[in-house]
């Protein structure tokens, strides 16, 4: 098992540290990236009281896109995953 990693993201003006594994690093960022960009969006285009308002407007709206793809586009990545997988023991097993 890979090492975990210390990473510090900032989403909604706060800093939350994470371990996680180094390969996931690049994904946790741009989805630290991605929440940040959306709380902006609403902060700019909708009357809120406070940064709550807008965290949970993101919030809603990521858990609304999901529902609307119906979780394919996540199970298609787990299915590519999967496929480079084989794909990289195939080549491992060729080289060996």
């Amino acid at each position: 098992m890979a090492e975990l990693i210390p990473v510090n993201v900032v989403i909604a003006d706060r800093t939350y540290r994470l371990k996680i594994s180094p390969e996931d690093e690049e994904l946790v960022r741009k989805s630290a990236k991605l929440i940040n960009e959306k709380i902006v969006e609403f902060r700019n285009n909708f009357a809120g009281k406070d940064m709550q308002d807008y965290v949970s407007m993101a919030l809603f709206w990521f858990v609304t896109e999901q529902n609307r793809s119906g979780g394919a586009a996540l199970l298609e990545q787990h299915s590519l995953k999967e496929r480079l997988n084989m794909l990289e023991q195939i080549v491992d097993k060729a080289l060996s």
